[in-house]
């Protein structure tokens, strides 16, 4: 009941600025945005490609209003290309990008997105890794797919993410399985009205069992973008009909959330890649990890109230 508020609050400025303005609010933020620069988070990729995971890295930023904030976005990720080169972790440490923060919803959005994405997922290239495109509300999808499709032409390893809560999704993952792409999979994050989305828990899960079989059952590399252990181990079923061991299919999960599980899928010759998000404008993708699980926002509140 309290996510579609939490996802409310995280577009409105006021809340923005109380929030923002809280004393313990960065040491909460910690959690699951471990860094604000390049710099601080060189550290923290060593550190968990050391204990034997993965990483896609995400510059975390929205609501762009001036091409020259986009055109800031695509350099932050070119400045991260030239430090994962130094790292040289091949695709052990990808990178997410929001499309949004390429400038998709400015006056001619669509090809803007396109001129400054390009180059991100050309440099990634250069140096052995990939960038996959992050999934957004329902209005952005059809320019995010014909992105990924313009972008797959040359590079084929270009990844996206589907969301399980829209319907439309089953029939886009019978696409994109086929074309043999890689995709990432997750139950979805946005406040989408009942037309276009599930809104039920029961209703998303099943859909996702859904999808990933579809997933699994094709050409394609499937990235299982979950929490919930009963989807993680129902993925490691489905993965078996078809023969795909290990390597063949990854999981992802975000930094900050059950890390004990993230290891231990890793020790046990699972991919495990850790969703690590970093950077200044970290107010969005904070609220929409409250709304993800009540557990996540009662943390915020207890530490509210320990700090108090």
């Amino acid at each position: 009941m309290l996510g579609p508020v939490i996802l409310a609050a995280s577009r409105s400025d006021r809340m923005r600025r109380l929030v923002s303005a809280a004393p313990v609010t960065r040491q909460v933020v910690d959690r699951f945005v471990p860094g604000e620069s390049v710099d601080e988070i060189v550290p923290v990729i060593r550190e968990l490609t050391g204990r034997g995971l993965e990483v896609t890295m995400d510059v975390v930023g929205e609501d762009i209003t001036r091409p020259e904030q986009a055109a800031a976005a695509r350099d932050a990720y070119l400045d991260l290309v030239d430090r994962l080169k130094e790292l040289e972790l091949g695709t052990r440490a990808e990178m997410s990008v929001k499309l949004s923060m390429f400038g998709q919803a400015l006056d001619g959005g669509h090809e803007l997105a396109l001129a400054n994405v390009r180059p991100v997922v050309e440099a990634a290239a250069a140096i052995g890794t990939t960038v996959t495109l992050d999934a957004e509300d329902h209005t952005t999808l059809d320019s995010m797919f014909a992105i990924h499709e313009e972008l797959r032409r040359d590079h084929p390893e270009t990844g996206c993410v589907i969301q399980a809560y829209l319907y439309r999704t089953e029939s886009d993952a019978r696409r994109l399985a086929a074309s043999g792409s890689r995709v990432r999979l997750v139950k979805g994050a946005y406040k989408e009205p009942a037309e276009v989305a599930h809104q039920q828990k029961e209703e998303t899960d099943r859909a996702y069992v859904r999808i990933l079989r579809t997933l699994m059952e094709g050409a394609g590399y499937p990235m299982v973008g979950s929490h919930d252990p009963r989807l993680v181990a129902i993925a490691q079923e489905l993965a078996r009909p078809g023969g795909r061991e290990p390597g063949a299919y990854e999981f992802q999960m975000l930094y900050g959330i059950r890390a004990e599980e993230q290891t231990r899928l890793a020790a046990e010759g699972h991919r495990m890649r850790v969703y690590t998000a970093y950077g200044t404008d970290w107010y969005g993708y904070f609220m929409r990890r409250l709304a993800e699980k009540p557990a996540n926002l009662l943390f915020f509140a207890r530490s509210i109230a320990t700090k108090s």
